[in-house]
């Protein structure tokens, strides 16, 4: 198969925490029409990548604000509350972590993840202290796919992407980790990525 692989990358969010960003706002719209607008126009995906991508949320909140002041308390919220939209693990994905760990396998992880949103969620996630390094991507001003956080985090974690496997549940996160040179899988469930780690050596 290659080279052997000597450390193992995790993405947080989808692949060790379930992340659905609608959950804060589940009880205040009583129109699920409504809602939709919201989440699609007032708060939308590409926004929230904003954050990722390192932009405070201070800012952003102001900004979004401005535009929709009518929906001010609740753009607020977004991030006062943003916890809620992390209701749990994966299932199968925390065994997989401490499994790798206990065989000593170095592990580390790549997220994007606001810098604001990780310093509130980061204390209560209790798995990462099994990550030797983490890279934020509202830290480091670089998000996935972009090919710069890669090469940033192969320098930090000190291997070779082709001695890598990263792990993420977004297709162009795995496509464009791949072409840095990483060993990756795209992370559907737990089962199948056992079945990889199994394969390559990692769990016996």
């Amino acid at each position: 198969m290659s080279k052997r692989i000597e450390a193992v990358v995790f993405d947080i969010g989808n692949v060790l925490v379930r992340w659905d960003r609608r959950l804060p706002f589940v009880d205040h719209f009583a129109d699920p029409a409504e809602f939709d607008h919201f989440m699609d126009e007032v708060i939308p995906l590409s926004w929230h990548a904003e954050h990722d991508a390192g932009r405070p949320a201070a800012e952003l909140v102001a900004e979004r604000s401005a535009l929709f002041p009518h929906y001010a308390p609740l753009i607020h919220d977004w991030f006062a509350r943003f916890n809620e939209s992390i209701p749990g693990p994966v299932e199968g994905s925390e065994e997989l972590v401490e499994a790798l760990h206990a065989g000593g396998v170095p592990l580390y992880a790549i997220t994007n993840f606001g810098a604001d949103t990780w310093a509130g969620f980061h204390p209560v996630f209790p798995l990462a202290e099994r990550f030797r390094d983490i890279v934020v991507s509202g830290v480091e001003k670089l998000a996935k796919p972009d090919p710069a956080i890669y090469a940033l985090a192969a320098a930090r974690f000190g291997h070779d992407p082709a001695a890598m496997l990263f792990i993420d549940d977004s297709l162009p996160n795995v496509v464009a980790a791949r072409e840095c040179g990483w060993h990756a899988h795209h992370f559907v469930h737990a089962e199948g990525l056992r079945a990889e780690l199994t394969e390559r050596g990692l769990l016996g």
